[in-house]
């Protein structure tokens, strides 16, 4: 079958951020759709909101009249192309399963993007007491399409599921607040909930720098008016992402060498360094009070962009709406890896189970036919995990589970990690001279600055950095069982720099013993002995260590406690490996640098960064350690 590709920008992204994948990316022309062609009309409308405006919405119906079908349901601002009533899609809904189950498929081009009318609005803000017509967002959309749809789609059921991948899956779990009573299954897939704490433009403050810049300089130009084209994107000069933006200097000469104040949100993200109430007003954690829909939040361990969203949306769910159908799917995958990949190895790792293959088959499939057909029986576990080490899939009444206990590793004198309290009485630190100049890459490969960050960085052999001297490393004895951990990680340590600034990186890493085999077969020659696999890491931007609304400067020299909370693992260490723990105070150009003095960092000039030296402290007065929680 011959497939038409949508021009090189538009497959950039769909390989790159937030990407909406089966839906309105990849296409075929109507005469090579065969089955879709064959089995299905398709029609466009401009469905009005209460506030006027229309969104435009392609609907695919089966020819197939005989019976009622369920209308399933995809909200996106990456455009539901192909356009026209004669151009079809290749395949339709969330996987190749749907296409020929017989079910109403709709795309909506969401407000204010390509042909859909009013303003767009970047992760538009919740309004709890909507007053009148005029106090519109996503949910509201969402309730309005679905009363349309219903009173003027022939032949469905009465029953409406919708789903989406990152920001689609954003505006999935808003569908789900004050719900339509139509709409009876919702699916959050990697959705956003946070564009300051934790996902996307920022990780606890510090900026997101090589997606941040990557993406708005593509979805972030205005359209002109109403559209089915991308616009042209952003060419670096330099085809390596590392050089490219050590090159761009201070945060600042993006606008005055690039973007000259074109891309409205960047201007926006420069304008508000804090957690103030334009970021706060654009949380979606604080509005899941009214779920009625059953919800099934799905997300990968290793999704760069959106992690933080998919555990925090399932578990406040679950906290506001404890007696509704609420489960989570985390599964060892990539942003947007599950609906399409085999899902059986990510980077060097192989899991030896085709898990995206099960997802699609035995979880996400099942689930839509069970809310929106009654077909088969659905008994579903709250939580079900995908455990990397012992690579098996492992299902849960409770989310986090209820039978872990609480283990501290402590950094320990000469590099050493133990579960065992360090009791000297010394003041005894590591320390090492973080320099603005030479900022710790995020990963050993040379990545394009051209075709966004490298996909599997967040599973990578960490012995590059490992080796540097601006990295830290404190690792265990060899482990003499398993020692399995799920659940959030918790770092508390005690640091002090020589400037008034510093950002701080804290990686969980799982050490291969140096008899570890190697895969077989091998072509990529890569060597397990000794692997250091990351896990989980974050950064977090010293200012806000106290608050992210007030930020303070440390006092040079003066230890300090700094806390912060990692995303979740499900992870095995196996007996004979042992676990380590890396704290460096970059990682570049993922995150932006921070020059090491206090300041509004958006405005800094290169005078501002300057060399310092960090010290991590561990004694019995200024205790330094992970806490992880280790399943009994």
């Amino acid at each position: 079958m011959k497939i038409v590709l949508r021009p090189s920008l538009t497959l950039y992204f769909s390989l790159a951020f937030c990407t909406f994948f089966s839906p309105g990316i990849l296409f075929a022309q109507n005469q090579d759709s065969l089955y879709v062609v064959q089995h299905y009309n398709k029609f466009e409308y401009q469905i009005p909101m209460r506030d006027g405006v229309t969104l435009f919405t392609a609907v695919y119906t089966p020819k197939d009249s005989s019976t009622d079908y369920p209308i399933l349901f995809a909200r996106t601002p990456y455009t539901i192309a192909p356009y026209g009533s004669t151009n079809f899609k290749s395949s339709l809904g969330p996987s190749d399963h749907f296409t020929k189950e017989g079910y109403i498929f709709v795309y909506q081009d969401v407000r204010g993007r390509f042909m859909s009318g009013g303003n767009f609005v970047n992760m538009t803000p919740f309004i709890p007491n909507k007053k009148d017509s005029t106090d519109v967002d996503e949910s509201s959309d969402a309730f309005d399409s679905i009363e349309w749809l219903i009173k003027n789609i022939r032949h469905n059921n009465g029953k409406v599921g919708i789903w989406g991948i990152s920001y689609p899956g954003y505006y999935a779990a808003m569908s789900a607040i004050n719900a339509h009573p139509n709409l009876v299954a919702v699916s959050p897939q990697a959705p956003i909930a946070n564009w300051f704490v934790g996902d996307d433009m920022h990780h606890n403050g510090a900026l997101s720098l090589l997606m941040s810049f990557d993406f708005f300089s593509v979805f972030g130009i205005p359209r002109s008016g109403l559209t089915t084209q991308w616009p042209a994107g952003f060419k670096a000069p330099s085809p390596d992402a590392y050089t490219f933006f050590k090159n761009l200097g201070p945060l600042k000469n993006a606008d005055e060498k690039y973007f000259k104040k074109s891309i409205p949100f960047w201007t926006d993200i420069f304008s508000h360094e804090t957690y103030d109430d334009f970021w706060k007003s654009r949380t979606t954690l604080a509005h899941f009070k009214n779920t009625a829909p059953a919800i099934l939040t799905v997300g990968g361990w290793y999704d760069s962009e959106d992690l933080y969203g998919t555990l925090k949306t399932f578990q406040t769910i679950e906290q506001s709406n404890p007696k509704q159908f609420n489960a989570l799917v985390m599964g060892p995958w990539f942003h947007h890896g599950w609906p399409t990949e085999t899902g059986d190895s990510f980077g060097d790792i192989s899991f030896g189970v085709k898990t995206g293959e099960f997802y699609r088959d035995s979880v996400e499939f099942p689930f839509f036919n069970y809310y929106l057909k009654g077909k088969g029986n659905w008994h579903f576990p709250k939580a079900l995990v995908f455990e990397t080490g012992t690579n098996k899939w492992e299902s849960f009444s409770a989310y986090p589970p209820e039978n872990t206990e609480a283990q501290k590793l402590y950094f320990q004198s000469r590099g050493k990690l133990g579960f065992n309290e360090n009791n000297s009485e010394k003041d005894e630190f590591d320390e090492y001279i973080s320099d603005p100049a030479k900022p710790v890459p995020y990963t050993a490969k040379h990545v394009d600055s051209r075709g966004f960050y490298y996909r599997f960085w967040m599973n990578e052999d960490q012995r590059f950095a490992a080796e540097r001297p601006d990295v830290l490393v404190y690792e265990s004895d060899p482990l003499d069982t398993n020692f399995t951990i799920i659940g959030e990680i918790e770092a508390e340590f005690y640091a002090s720099t020589s400037g008034t600034d510093a950002d701080w990186v804290v990686k969980l890493i799982d050490v291969y013993p140096d008899d570890a085999k190697n895969p077989s077969p091998n072509p990529k020659s890569i060597e397990m002995g000794g692997y250091q696999m990351m896990l989980r890491g974050d950064i977090f931007r010293g200012k806000f260590r106290n608050s992210y609304e007030k930020p303070e400067p440390f006092v040079p020299g003066q230890p300090t406690k700094i806390k912060m909370t990692m995303p979740d693992v499900s992870h095995s260490f196996l007996k004979g490996h042992k676990i380590m723990v890396q704290i460096q105070s970059s990682w570049f150009p993922f995150f932006d640098m921070n020059p090491q003095k206090f300041c509004n960092i958006y405005r800094a000039g290169t005078e501002d960064f300057q060399k310092a030296t960090q010290r991590i402290y561990h004694s019995a007065k200024y205790p330094s350690f992970l806490t992880v929680h280790r399943l009994k």
